[in-house]
């Protein structure tokens, strides 16, 4: 596992959301996936990253209507992006050291993957079980 790369173990083609969707799209989006991430695209390129923890920090707002803010208001521009080649220890070790709970696996400027934690432990699991 320690030198494989980020690809054998990401999840690819992930959904994405653009920048100017409002936040009860994006969480209808999630909640109907199962996931918890979504890339932000503007323009088809990608320019953030929104999270299910973002979009209850603004859904718990008594006075906030969610299909009234938009999903670049909440998202982070602050984006751990990576090679499909990348390795799976380093992107690891750089997700646990910046708490970060994913890393979007860029392509040529085109996004052909998500890595999140959950896809960590799969791995993990994988090979503890082995």
């Amino acid at each position: 596992m320690k030198n494989h790369p980020i690809k054998d173990y990401m999840t690819a083609s992930p959904h994405t959301i653009g920048a100017e969707q409002n936040i009860e799209l994006a969480s209808k989006r999630m909640n109907d996936l199962g996931i918890r991430h979504l890339p932000v695209l503007k323009g088809g390129k990608l320019v953030g990253i929104i999270s299910d923890r973002d979009i209850r920090l603004v859904e718990a707002l008594e006075s906030v209507d969610p299909g009234l803010i938009l999903v670049q208001d909440v998202m982070s521009p602050e984006i751990y992006s990576v090679s499909p080649d990348a390795s799976m220890a380093q992107v690891c070790a750089h997700m646990a050291k910046q708490k970060f709970g994913s890393a979007v696996i860029v392509e040529k400027e085109v996004i052909v993957g998500i890595f999140t934690t959950i896809d960590a432990l799969r791995a993990f699991s994988d090979h503890l079980l082995k």
